[in-house]
């Protein structure tokens, strides 16, 4: 007798209860931070456009720390501090995700990490052919377009579609948490010149001391505070991007939860960390980062500029087209279909939206130009720009299906019974 053939997995179908509900409260809370990011990002730029543009640069450049040690300017310590606490809440979330969230299942996994992987490969080939190609190109900012903001992005995403579909929306989260994941290990193996092998060898034992505090259950905040305070100055003292801290401390993280227990360590330490990295700490970066300059000639440059037009396509169109191929490819290698109440548009919508480049992108243009201010500016103003054209096309894109969209969310959270569980969660409904 054959054995009967295990139907083929469908990507984008209905999350579990569990995961619906905690994609909801991240959605909210990364969508006020979406907002203060962008209260932050136009007095930058109303600042360092005013007559009191001096004083922003010296409120930049103001350093503060401990000489000798830790003695960074300000844009510094918000590049290489605050970001570090908005990559631990990303480790977090993308560990709760592939632990015990809905992509533990790894024909689940393999959508979002397709597309993330397609979405940064196919922004830098399209820079890299730009600036190659042009004798004034400068093919060093590869790195400019490849990464995604979640904040933003999800921002624009509660903006235009809050009646989206809990599972296209949980699309662009989960693709943003591994895009930008994968910008830090590129920010790790490509931005770090010189290693102090000495102070990341102490790094490296203080963070096994907190896999085994995970590992003993040891809870005591006043522990893990200065632990990771520690962790943070010596990988920055190692010379790689301090960033790489936050990311390693929240994959140490235990996730699953023992029994009798409300909150594992990471849903406890997210809980906390994700309000103060939405609404201070991604802000506080964009304030101090997002101030560009906006001369006749740097707005003509965006226009002529290799650097501008490579990091504009990039983001716009690479973006678009390596998120929907990426997924369009998983379908074909891996027999999954898509679900059938979605369509293709609906995944080239979410690419253009994943084209909001904002935060990261920012980090990776000062870090790809050293010594250059000026393609620095650049580099900044085109992803402003490619941000702002990218979240309009995504919206438009979107916007075209909404009575569809709608349709599926009131069905998600219809509950005629009123028990407090959405209907399509009931036994034998799922």
């Amino acid at each position: 007798m054959t054995a009967p053939v295990p139907p083929p997995c469908r990507l984008l179908d209905r999350l579990s209860l569990d995961e619906s509900t905690t994609v909801a409260d991240v959605l909210r809370r990364e969508t006020t931070g979406g907002v203060l990011l962008l209260i932050a990002a136009v007095v930058a730029m109303v600042w360092a456009n005013s007559a009191l543009a001096d004083s922003y640069e010296a409120v930049r450049h103001t350093v503060v720390g401990i000489p000798g040690l830790l003695d960074l300017d300000l844009e510094h310590w918000a590049s290489e501090g605050l970001l570090a606490v908005f990559f631990c809440v990303a480790g977090l979330e993308l560990k709760r995700e592939f632990v015990v969230g809905d992509l533990s299942d790894r024909r689940e996994a393999v959508l979002p990490v397709a597309a993330a992987v397609a979405g940064m490969v196919v922004p830098a080939l399209f820079y890299l052919a730009i600036n190659l190609a042009d004798p004034d190109g400068h093919p060093e900012g590869w790195a400019v377009p490849l990464a995604t903001d979640i904040a933003f992005a999800l921002a624009v995403l509660a903006l235009v579609g809050e009646r989206l579909p809990t599972a296209l929306r949980a699309f662009l989260l989960s693709l943003a948490v591994v895009d930008d994941l994968l910008a830090i290990l590129v920010i790790t193996v490509a931005f770090t010149e010189q290693i102090d092998l000495l102070a990341l060898g102490g790094a490296a034992a203080l963070l096994a001391g907190h896999a085994l505090l995970q590992w003993r259950r040891v809870r005591a905040w006043w522990v893990y505070v200065p632990l990771g305070l520690a962790i943070w100055a010596l990988v920055h003292e190692a010379g790689v991007h301090a960033t790489v801290a936050g990311v390693a401390i929240g994959l140490l993280t235990r996730v699953r939860r023992d029994p009798g227990e409300r909150r594992s360590p990471a849903e406890h330490a997210e809980h906390l960390m994700r309000p103060l990295s939405a609404s201070v700490c991604v802000p506080v970066f964009a304030l101090l980062a997002a101030g560009v300059a906006l001369s006749s000639e740097a707005l003509a440059g965006l226009a002529t500029s290799p650097v501008a037009i490579g990091v504009a396509v990039g983001l716009v169109l690479g973006k678009t087209l390596g998120v929907a191929g990426g997924a369009w490819l998983t379908t074909r290698l891996t027999g999954a279909e898509l679900n059938p109440r979605l369509a293709w548009s609906d995944i080239v919508g979410v690419g253009m939206l994943a084209g909001i480049g904002f935060t990261v992108s920012l980090l990776l243009a000062e870090l790809s130009f050293p010594g250059a201010p000026e393609q620095v500016e650049t580099a900044k103003a085109a992803v402003l720009a490619a941000s702002v054209l990218a979240a309009l096309l995504g919206t438009v894109v979107l916007w075209r299906r909404q009575a569809v969209h709608v349709a599926l969310y009131e069905e998600e959270i219809r509950d005629e019974d009123g028990d407090g569980v959405p209907d399509v969660y009931q036994d034998g409904d799922s």
